[in-house]
């Protein structure tokens, strides 16, 4: 069983970067396919970026292309998520998500969840 642990949110302003840190116990973590989730206020779960267990494949949201990275450290049991070039629409609660499984999309695919650290861009 996978538990998640999530640092790195906070305040920045438009145009800035943050840098989403999700550190897994479990020895299977390795094995694992990880995403990253987000929730704006009102709005429902979305599904931000997701990376195979080797790192070799990863998937993100068209609103995120080219401004995020997702990447992921096996030996660390670590995923991140680099942002840059963030607007106020980024401003969410940001879930890690393990799936011991395929990459997916679908966040009802993944049973392990962080807690949430908020990031706030402001204008």
């Amino acid at each position: 069983q996978a538990q998640l642990v999530e640092s790195g949110g906070g305040l920045v302003q438009a145009g800035g970067s943050l840098r989403l840190s999700c550190a897994a116990s479990g020895r299977m973590f390795s094995s694992y396919a990880m995403a990253w989730f987000r929730q704006a206020p009102g709005k429902v779960r979305e599904f931000v970026a997701v990376i195979s267990w080797r790192g070799l494949s990863t998937d993100y949201a068209d609103s995120v292309k080219g401004r995020f990275t997702i990447s992921r450290d096996n030996a660390k049991s670590t995923v991140y998520l680099q942002m840059n070039s963030l607007t106020p629409e980024d401003t969410a609660d940001y879930y890690c998500a393990a799936h011991n499984g395929y990459v997916s999309t679908t966040d009802s695919d993944y049973a392990y969840w962080g807690q949430g650290p908020q990031v706030t861009v402001s204008s």
